[in-house]
């Protein structure tokens, strides 16, 4: 499995709502349909961060991902919303353990 972590940092305050909502009812179900997808989360922090996780089978999926969600917001026009590229870490999930369904 492989993991990608994305922070964004400088959230525009003003514009979280519509992100989430645009989150849930367009980049999620959109994520979702891609090869190898294994999940998504989102974290709201305060002081205008967001970060999120994704999930997928391999390396390759997992870059696919990213060019997705870079696509995903020029295409929502979230740039005033998300003004600072995100800080990307990614890699091969060598450990985990789930106790079941997360719930969000």
């Amino acid at each position: 499995m492989h993991a990608t972590i994305r922070r964004y940092e400088g959230v525009a305050q003003n514009g979280t709502e519509d992100l989430k909502r645009k989150i849930n009812e367009s980049l999620i179900p959109t994520l979702s349909k891609l090869p190898g997808f294994a999940g998504y989360y989102v974290i709201e922090s305060d002081r205008g961060v967001f970060t999120s996780l994704s999930l997928f089978g391999t390396a390759a999926e997992g870059n696919e991902s990213t060019r997705v969600v870079a696509d995903w917001v020029r295409d929502e026009k979230l740039e005033l919303t998300l003004p600072n590229a995100p800080r990307v870490t990614d890699g091969e999930v060598f450990a985990h353990k789930t106790n079941g369904m997360v719930r969000a």
